[in-house]
C-alpha cells in the first residue's frame, strides 16, 4: 500500500504538509501543558526522575510518529486521525483513494 512520491500532486503535498504541521503543533501543545502540570506537582526527587522518564518516552514516541516521507504519509495520517490529532476533514483535497485508505487504517 506504499505510495510513491509521484502519486502526490503538488497541491496534495501542500495539504499534507499543512495537516502534518497542524497535528504536530496540537500534540506538542498538549504535551507542553501536560509537562507544566507534572512540573508543578513535583515534590520529591523521584517525581523529577519520573518526569524525565516521561519526557524521554514522549520524545521517542513523537519522533517516531511524525515521519514526513511521502510514501509513509497515509500511515502517519491514519495514526494521527486515530489518536485524535487530526480529522479527515483537514485532509480534504487529497484523492478519494488516499482518504479512503487513511480512514480505513484509522479504524483499525
Amino acid at each position: 500500500m506504499q505510495l510513491t512520491n509521484a502519486e502526490w500532486t503538488e497541491t496534495e503535498e501542500d495539504i499534507a504538509r499543512k495537516a502534518f504541521e497542524t497535528a504536530y503543533k496540537r500534540e506538542i501543545s498538549d504535551l507542553i501543558d501536560s509537562v507544566k502540570h507534572k512540573a508543578i506537582s513535583l515534590v520529591e526527587m523521584e517525581d523529577m526522575w519520573n518526569l524525565h522518564d516521561f519526557l524521554s518516552a514522549k520524545r521517542h514516541e513523537v519522533d517516531g510518529k511524525y515521519d514526513y516521507r511521502l510514501p509513509m504519509l497515509v500511515f502517519v495520517f491514519a495514526g494521527l486521525v486515530k489518536d485524535g490529532w487530526l480529522s479527515l476533514n483537514e485532509l480534504e483535497g487529497l484523492t478519494s483513494d488516499k482518504i479512503a485508505k487513511i480512514s480505513a487504517l484509522a479504524r483499525m
